[in-house]
């Protein structure tokens, strides 16, 4: 008995250990001096997976992503709190978005593989627009 309950004890710190690894955080969107675009990559390789960028901007700006290459992404856009940000979600890949005017706060962008093309592995590239 004591055995198993050890046993038992070892899984669970080794799945929690796992389940937080696999959690992704966020990478911060920063512009070179005097620039008002970016472009951010990254590598997918399922339906499944993501990758999740983060962007602080003011108030009254506006927020433009747009797919900078040639695989076929989703991207998400996450307002602040207070913002009244509502993504459009046509019927395409969705890989273009633009908030105008801004909430002051950080915006998520989320970026997984478009649902309504072939499935594909490898990177995407992203441009990132601050006006």
């Amino acid at each position: 008995m004591k055995t198993f309950i050890l046993a038992t004890l070892a899984f669970l710190v080794l799945s929690a250990g796992a389940v937080s690894v696999s959690a992704q955080k966020a990478t911060r969107i920063s512009f070179k001096r005097g620039s008002t675009t970016a472009i951010v990559t990254g590598t997918l390789s399922s339906y499944r997976s993501h990758r999740v960028f983060v962007i602080r901007v003011r108030r009254g700006q506006t927020l433009t992503t747009k797919n900078a290459g040639n695989s076929y992404i989703t991207v998400s856009v996450e307002p602040p709190p207070g913002s009244t940000y509502e993504q459009d979600m046509a019927a395409d890949c969705h890989d273009r978005n633009e908030v105008s005017p801004t909430a002051a706060g950080d915006y998520l962008i989320s970026v997984t593989e478009c649902l309504k093309a072939d499935a594909w592995k490898g990177s995407f590239k992203l441009r990132v627009k601050v006006r």
